[in-house]
């Protein structure tokens, strides 16, 4: 079964909370509230939401205070944030969208097209994630973190072994010569020897295996080298 979205309505007014409660969870979206700016920016990291649904107006902290610190904390910057308030003026809207915001709507608001407007970045939002991650196996490489997970494993890279690995996670199953990674990897400007492929390739091995995990990357003789699931593998590609 499938994992509901999570929405994280910040707003101090109780029945504005409520009817938001209503209709988000009518439509299947998983709610979970705060109601000042700092009560939300603890819940945002403690309960990681899919889209944040932020009042201007609020007790302690602004809407707009925290839009700009989940927008600087690298742990909540990438998530949506949907402004609902009552300021409707233009200098208002570009104010909320410099500070971060994804989206704008005043109140009052129609229900419907705010749902189609949450439905809307959480579309765009998972089509940002697809594009800045690459998966094969169980590698995981964020590329806009520039971090790299086995399993639940970090794996530390130098730039190098990042590039390559990055490379071979684009092609997985295909075998590269090592003048085509020379090529793809370092350039085709730069004059590198041949078996300087080799050197990274046991850096990049040796980092990928540290905890004794099978060994993804597939040495073909004469041939190069590809990522590839070990033999006998019953997995998927």
């Amino acid at each position: 079964m499938a994992i509901p979205p999570r929405i994280l309505v910040v707003e101090d007014e109780a029945a504005l909370v409520t009817l938001l409660r209503y209709n988000l969870e009518r439509e299947g979206f998983a709610v979970s509230e705060a109601g000042d700016g700092e009560e939300a920016l603890i819940r945002a990291k403690e309960e990681a939401p899919d889209l944040v649904i932020l009042d201007w107006m609020l007790p302690v902290l602004s809407g707009i205070e925290v839009c700009r610190r989940l927008r600087r904390d690298p742990q909540t910057r990438a998530v949506p944030i949907l402004i609902l308030t009552a300021r409707g003026e233009e200098a208002d809207k570009v104010r909320g969208f410099n500070c971060g915001a994804d989206d704008y709507v005043t109140k009052p608001f129609s229900p419907a097209e705010l749902i189609a407007r949450i439905r809307a970045l959480l579309r765009r939002a998972n089509a940002r994630a697809t594009a800045e991650q690459l998966s094969f196996a169980d590698l995981t490489m964020d590329l806009a973190a520039h971090r790299v997970y086995r399993g639940r494993r970090e794996v530390r890279l130098g730039p190098t072994e990042f590039r390559l690995l990055h490379y071979l996670m684009q092609n997985p199953g295909r075998v590269f010569s090592r003048e085509q990674l020379l090529d793809a990897v370092w350039g085709r400007d730069v004059f590198v020897e041949a078996r300087t492929v080799d050197v990274h390739i046991r850096r990049l091995r040796k980092a990928l295996n540290s905890a004794g995990e099978s060994d993804l990357i597939r040495t073909v003789r004469s041939a190069g080298y590809a990522l590839d699931r070990p033999a006998g593998s019953s997995a998927a590609r």
